[in-house]
């Protein structure tokens, strides 16, 4: 079960990767861009074939892809016949190689195919095609998770009933020690808690927030075997963390968690999965958007301390990042049963496998939004800049300026480049060494 639920996540990475490459392919088609490669994965060549003018393959290390496009860097703009002396800086030989390069890819009868020439608004669509292939593949992930499997929710049925007061559940030898409040209230697994002190509840956090603002002593109402019953508990006090009505830990001004004395009953919830109607779906992925687009601003010091876990005794952020070493190592515990009640069956199992992918769909989204070569933000970006400066010369009764050099920001792009490729082996060394648990 551990390795097929790492081969789960390898297929949905490696197709979550051919469909965001597609979401590029498509459109560069429609416009008329020549497409000379669709491959998925780097490295050499496991398999391709040819069809019409573009060769579609698959290379020995699915971790990416791309689609080959001739035209992504336009030549540099006339110097007005000028001649230019020659220049040893390796930047600008690379920014040079690169520009040839491009136009090597051109052969005669194609110089209408190229991709610098499209309008910009062409452009656009090819570049986000990609992400925002990602995001729709999350999108539906979430959507059939949330109304055909539901959600995990804690409700107010009673799970278990702990035996001794102020002490873990699972704690069955009460020897000198009082009974739970639940027990000595008559609580029975199977209770649903449907009233405290009179004030009506139906979730588990309306439930919890109740009985830490029922001071010493609560009266419960309880549905059992189809009839109401009235039990009264004298809760155990004792120091916690103070929630709100929604189940949230409340935290002070400076984000650090609010303690006070609550009762203790000794009941647990019943861990269940409920679908949930089709239009909280929005509020859901927007949710989701935001909490990536968190990490991924916040990605330098998040690396920070990886990196300190990973060479020091701190603990991992189990929201931190994580390489596809840890998300297969994740994916490999839920497969086996590694997540307790979340993955109590097969299909239950299945179910987080594919919110995981949904998950590194809206990662794929957002971090290739990143206006930096070679992403495909920093594209995205350049014809932005191209429009904005089409607009005002239009505006001003100018003549069009040429289109961008984007050829000119390759030194970044490579300095981008460099730096993934650290981030991913600190990563890989943090999942092997110090791995973040979801147990």
């Amino acid at each position: 079960m551990y390795l097929l639920g790492v081969l789960v996540i390898v297929v949905g990475i490696a197709l979550s990767i051919a469909l965001h490459e597609v979401g590029h392919l498509v459109p560069a088609k429609k416009f008329g861009v020549k497409t000379t490669q669709y491959m998925v994965g780097f490295g050499p060549t496991v398999w391709s074939t040819r069809r019409g003018e573009t060769e579609y393959g698959l290379k020995a290390v699915p971790l990416g892809g791309y689609v080959r496009m001739i035209g992504m860097f336009p030549p540099r703009a006339s110097d007005g016949g000028k001649l230019r002396r020659a220049t040893s800086n390796p930047f600008h030989q690379m920014i040079e190689q690169a520009r040839q390069d491009s136009l090597d890819e051109v052969t005669p009868g194609d110089e209408h195919r190229v991709f610098y020439r499209l309008p910009v608004w062409q452009r656009l669509v090819i570049m986000a095609g990609g992400p925002l292939m990602n995001l729709v593949i999350a999108t539906v992930l979430v959507t059939l998770l949330l109304t055909v499997h539901g959600i995990g929710v804690l409700t107010p049925t009673v799970a278990t009933v702990a035996q001794c007061a102020n002490t873990d559940v699972a704690d069955d030898d009460c020897t000198g020690k009082d009974p739970s409040p639940a027990l000595a209230a008559g609580f029975q697994e199977g209770d649903t808690i449907v009233a405290v002190d009179g004030r009506a509840v139906s979730t588990w956090p309306e439930t919890t927030y109740a009985i830490q603002n029922a001071g010493e002593q609560a009266t419960f109402t309880v549905e059992r075997d189809g009839r109401e019953e009235t039990l009264v508990a004298d809760l155990v006090m004792r120091e916690r963390p103070l929630v709100t009505p929604e189940g949230e830990y409340q935290l002070d001004d400076e984000g650090e968690l609010v303690w006070g004395e609550v009762g203790f009953l000794g009941a647990t919830p019943t861990f269940e999965y409920q679908p949930q109607p089709i239009t909280d779906v929005p509020a859901f992925v927007g949710d989701m958007f935001v909490q990536t687009a968190r990490i991924v601003i916040t990605l330098p010091q998040r690396l920070v301390d990886v990196s300190q876990a990973a060479f020091g005794t701190e603990d991992r952020d189990p929201e931190g990042p994580m390489s596809v070493v840890g998300v297969g190592r994740v994916a490999g515990d839920v497969a086996s049963g590694g997540l307790g009640d979340l993955t109590q069956g097969v299909g239950d199992r299945l179910w987080v496998l594919l919110s995981l992918i949904a998950s590194l769909n809206m990662a794929l989204f957002v971090f290739n939004l990143i206006p930096l070569l070679p992403l495909d933000g920093g594209h995205i970006a350049g014809a932005l800049w191209e429009g904005v400066k089409k607009t005002w010369a239009r505006l001003r009764n100018r003549p069009a300026p040429g289109p961008v050099d984007t050829a000119a920001a390759l030194p970044v792009a490579y300095a981008v480049a460099i730096s993934l490729l650290g981030m991913t082996a600190l990563l890989i060394y943090a999942d092997i060494v110090k791995p973040i648990s979801l147990g």
